[in-house]
């Protein structure tokens, strides 16, 4: 199931703290524990393995990549963060950071960590804040997932939930067709969730496309409980980055809201990307 969280409750969940997200989410539980991937004996459990995918394509302007690397930063080190996680089973979370553009343009910049109190949390939050600021061409959000996906694989950790969370401003528009990369993701027993940023008019010359936020529920996001925050403002970055990594931790997911039964299938292309691409520069 894939839900869509609408920017009207993002205020209300990062104000009631934890004990609402569960009313805002409309009482369901955690979704089903997934497959463990790392299986080495001394791998430490975990509640959730977190892998944050930052988009840093050329269309993500200056502002716009500090907004986002400000909302991660101050949603780890959030007191709603804490709350979730001392309300996980084993009070621990572990997290890695990596950029991403085009195909083969991936960079971590931070490694694999455990996340298990305000210290840590801290250390990860001063790692992103050191990186420097870096922009690269095209925009492959399934080169990014393929990158992800190994991932798991050596991290060191066996978390009852992996989930990858993607944020971008765009859609795919190089590398491998999204829709196959996406659904071995979600073979694999990994949820991928979304934090599409729709801050500037559709353009065909920045790659911009209108409905982006149906674009990542139908052709990017999947898994248990899987679900999206579009940010479609400035003032929006920090509070649905914040919220968006709660629910991710907290593991819940957020209120259902009306799909028409023929939105079973894609409501927008999910080849524009591409399509546009091709109409442009003509391959």
């Amino acid at each position: 199931m894939r839900r869509h969280f609408w920017p009207a409750a993002i205020a209300a969940a990062v104000t009631v703290g934890i004990a609402g997200l569960a009313v805002l989410s409309g009482g369901n539980a955690a979704p089903s524990p997934q497959p463990r991937a790392d299986n080495a004996p001394n791998a430490i459990p975990v509640d959730t393995e977190l892998v944050l995918a930052v988009d840093v394509s050329y269309s993500m302007d200056p502002e716009e990549q500090e907004l986002q690397r400000e909302g991660y930063i101050t949603g780890i080190t959030s007191r709603e963060f804490m709350q979730a996680l001392r309300g996980g089973m084993h009070g621990k979370v572990a997290v890695t950071y990596f950029e991403w553009a085009g195909p083969g343009d991936h960079k971590i910049i931070v490694p694999w960590r455990l996340i298990d109190g305000p210290e840590a949390a801290d250390a990860v939050a001063n790692e992103i804040a050191g990186a420097p600021y870096r922009r690269a061409s095209r925009t492959s959000i399934s080169s990014a997932l393929q990158f992800a996906k190994p991932l798991f694989d050596a991290s060191g950790f066996h978390g009852i939930r992996r989930v990858i969370d993607v944020s971008g401003d765009g859609a795919n528009n190089s590398g491998p067709l999204i829709v196959p990369v996406r659904d071995e993701v979600l073979d694999a027993g990994i949820t991928i969730n979304g934090l599409p940023i729709i801050l500037k008019r559709p353009n065909t010359f920045t790659m911009d496309i209108d409905n982006l936020d149906a674009y990542y529920e139908d052709c990017v996001i999947g898994g248990p409980g899987a679900f999206m925050i579009p940010i479609q403002n400035r003032g929006q970055f920090k509070d649905a980055t914040r919220t968006k990594l709660v629910l991710e931790i907290a593991g819940r997911m957020p209120p259902a809201r009306v799909v028409p039964a023929q939105a079973r299938t894609p409501r927008i292309s999910c080849t524009v990307g591409e399509q546009m691409w091709r109409d442009r520069w003509g391959n």
